[in-house]
């Protein structure tokens, strides 16, 4: 194969192209009309980028081959769909280009969105959406439904959307660029908290991977591997991106939300000791 054809998708899905296509689509419209002082920068907009390439890549390209024959590849798939892609999505701060778009909707635009913004607050409540995050992972990976969803393209592409989606609520929630202090946006110490929360069953779900002695998932047997790997080596791979990079990503977001936080604390000391003046 050409170093080109791997590029192209595997399994080609016209919904999942043109969603990636009108995302940056969009954005690359806003960016145009956006004022310069709201325009994000370039390292931002790398980011974003970064984000939604890295996604389409594992959806759409030679590497959704892999992920379907190889259960480390397709742990590496999610670790993409769920974590790194989304939280790039996420640092990114797209807040601008969202306010763009929904400001030039007209009233009966706005009406029909409602019933969506009601779904998303609910979502957005810290303990469902850290229950929704881990518990997607644990759904997706208990055996059985693993065994059908990677026979099944349809289950297939509901359980790589349904990653996706969720990781973009997740990671939005945790790293929302409003200050707690003069919105709604969640408290630094409780999205602290969510990360260190979701870390720990994920770690788990790992570890038993890695040190199962029989074969848990056994579909990659059925269907054939793409490579002439050991299956325990396969699934010894697998467990391993379960268990640290999902871990390596919580502590990474706990280091981003400190400083994030005492950056506005130092801002809020500052502005407090100007309007004041210095203490007596």
């Amino acid at each position: 194969m050409s170093a080109a054809s791997y590029l192209l998708p595997y399994d080609f899905s016209p919904i999942t192209v043109l969603s990636f296509a009108l995302v940056l689509g969009l954005y690359g419209v806003a960016l145009l009309r956006l004022p310069e002082a709201d325009r994000p920068g370039p390292g931002r907009i790398i980011t974003f980028v970064a984000g939604v390439l890295l996604c389409y890549g594992v959806m759409q390209t030679r590497f959704d081959y892999y992920s379907q024959y190889m259960f480390f590849v397709h742990r590496g798939q999610h670790l993409i769909l769920h974590h790194l892609g989304p939280i790039l999505i996420a640092l990114s701060n797209p807040l601008p280009i969202l306010r763009f778009w929904y400001g030039r909707l007209g009233p009966g635009a706005h009406r029909m969105f409602r019933p969506l913004g009601l779904v998303y607050r609910i979502l957005q409540q810290p303990a469902i959406a850290s229950i929704l995050f881990v518990g997607l992972i644990y759904f997706w990976l208990w055996p059985p439904i693993h065994f059908d969803a990677m026979l099944s393209r349809q289950l297939y592409w509901l359980m790589n959307w349904s990653m996706l989606l969720d990781g973009l609520l997740f990671w939005w929630l945790i790293f929302d660029p409003r200050s707690p202090a003069i919105s709604n946006a969640l408290g630094y110490g409780k999205r602290i908290l969510l990360l260190a929360l979701v870390a720990i069953p994920q770690m788990i779900l790992g570890a038993w991977i890695v040190f199962s002695r029989g074969m848990v998932y056994d579909v990659y047997e059925v269907c054939g591997r793409a490579w002439p790997m050991p299956p325990e080596t396969d699934q010894l791979l697998g467990g391993l991106l379960t268990w640290i990079p999902p871990a390596m990503m919580s502590i990474l977001g706990i280091l981003i939300i400190l400083r994030r936080a005492m950056h506005e604390d130092g801002k809020f000391t500052s502005r407090k000791t100007v309007t004041e003046g210095p203490a007596s």
